[in-house]
């Protein structure tokens, strides 16, 4: 027997959703504590323990992300996904596919890199965590957005809001 489609994610796809962006945004707008952290210690200062609890902030969001990722990793497959748009040219829903694929790397590249850096002193991994990373995700982040908006306002399909109100 063939399982029905279903047309939007579920409560807790959509909550973890929400709640992996906002955790995300929080850390790229506001890294300047993991930034004091680092700037001091390569020039072999020693933090305040203010600084240094400014710096775990950063650190602990990083890691909420990357438990939340796995979680929602799981619930994608366990509940699946909701159908691509059949409006949507072929050319835009493999950009859509290679963008979704590119978050998920992120999410998961970024905390594990961070994590690397901060707790076991490998430099090359905060920097490629705070300046390539960093960048890659903020585009990806404008594209997803871009999409999304596309697809409610030119194409008028329910993409967004499956994300929103499922």
């Amino acid at each position: 027997m063939q399982q029905p489609s279903i047309t939007g994610y579920s409560v807790s796809q959509r909550l973890l959703h929400w709640a992996v962006a906002l955790l995300i945004f929080f850390n790229l707008l506001f890294p300047d504590g993991m930034n004091v952290w680092h700037r001091l210690t390569r020039r072999g200062q020693v933090p305040t323990p203010e600084q240094i609890a400014s710096a775990n902030i950063h650190a602990y969001v990083g890691i909420a992300i990357l438990l939340l990722a796995v979680v929602r990793l799981g619930l994608r497959f366990i509940n699946g996904v909701p159908a691509e748009a059949a409006q949507e040219p072929a050319i835009f829903r493999l950009a859509a596919r290679l963008a979704h694929a590119g978050l998920y790397i992120l999410i998961f590249a970024m905390p594990l890199t961070g994590i690397a850096a901060y707790y076991f002193g490998i430099n090359p991994a905060g920097s490629f965590h705070a300046d390539i990373l960093k960048i890659l995700l903020w585009a990806l982040i404008a594209a997803h957005v871009a999409g999304a908006l596309v697809h409610q306002f030119y194409w008028k399909t329910n993409v967004l809001r499956r994300m929103t109100l499922g």
